[in-house]
């Protein structure tokens, strides 16, 4: 049972001194480095915890990384699991279920992705605003647990509104551009073709990935405020003329990544959990 796993898991830290976060951030491809914001960080590797499974994708090192920001107890994931690893959505989402149990009321996720509009190329950091579940599937799909959240999640604001503008107003405070858009979640590993490119573009996207929404939805269904953030890492498919990599990706995070670790650093003390 989902509830037990979970609780099982948290438990397992809370018993080796790791402390109840106030915030939870995910971090995507070449996003790692930004534990290093954490003051006293005490990490531990997902396979040492109850239920986790490990990432097998470079640029996601799989450890739990407790810490401070400015006074905020904070939980970083460095690495992710990806539904096309072969995990269900219910695995994939279930680091969400555990900062829940936690007691975690904000969560930050990040994620590399694809540009697909005039303006959001390689560089471009996003504040994502809505998202399209192209993955096939979703997290919540089976037996609904009312201890975890209700049956019917309303998802009119995934993504907290709270949340944007402060981090709207730091980014302007710190002259960071930031942009806002919509992310479509396809299931991957391959990357989009062409005609896929122009299609999202049509059904209104501005970047693309193959992560990201479904712990959206698990962490709305929680009960949790919600800011994401999309690094473009590369063009889609058919815009720009050179052929994709998960290289190129990693080594478009070493670049843009240190702005979007500054911003989120930032963010962290910010987010007032009982507000």
């Amino acid at each position: 049972m989902l509830h037990v796993r979970a609780s099982e898991a948290a438990e397992f830290l809370l018993g080796r001194g790791f402390p109840p976060p106030q915030v939870g951030v995910v971090l995507g491809s070449g996003l790692g480095g930004l534990v290093d914001c954490l003051e006293g960080a005490k990490a531990i590797r997902y396979g040492n915890v109850p239920h986790f499974p490990e990432p097998t994708v470079a640029g996601h090192a799989g450890n739990l990384v407790f810490g401070t920001i400015g006074g905020s107890s904070t939980l970083m994931l460095q690495g992710r699991f990806h539904h096309y690893e072969g995990h269900d959505l219910g695995s994939v989402t279930f680091p969400i279920r555990v900062l829940q149990r936690l007691g975690a009321k904000s969560v930050i996720l990040t994620a590399a992705s694809g540009g697909l509009r005039e303006g959001f190329g390689p560089g471009t950091l996003v504040r994502i605003s809505d998202h399209l579940n192209l993955m096939g599937g979703n997290p919540l799909r089976g037996t609904n647990d009312e201890r975890l959240g209700t049956r019917f999640p309303d998802m009119t604001n995934v993504y907290s509104a709270r949340l944007g503008r402060i981090a709207v107003e730091l980014a302007s405070e710190m002259g960071i551009a930031l942009a806002e858009g919509v992310y479509a979640a396809v299931p991957g590993p391959s990357y989009e073709t062409p005609a896929e490119v122009r299609m999202l573009r049509v059904l209104g996207a501005d970047i693309v990935g193959m992560s990201t929404v479904p712990e959206a939805i698990v962490a709305r269904h929680a009960g949790m405020e919600v800011l994401a953030f999309g690094a473009v890492a590369n063009w889609g498919a058919g815009i720009a003329p050179e052929p994709l990599s998960h290289e190129e990706v990693l080594a478009a995070m070493d670049r843009s990544g240190p702005r979007l670790a500054e911003l989120i650093a930032a963010m962290i003390p910010r987010i007032d959990p009982s507000a």
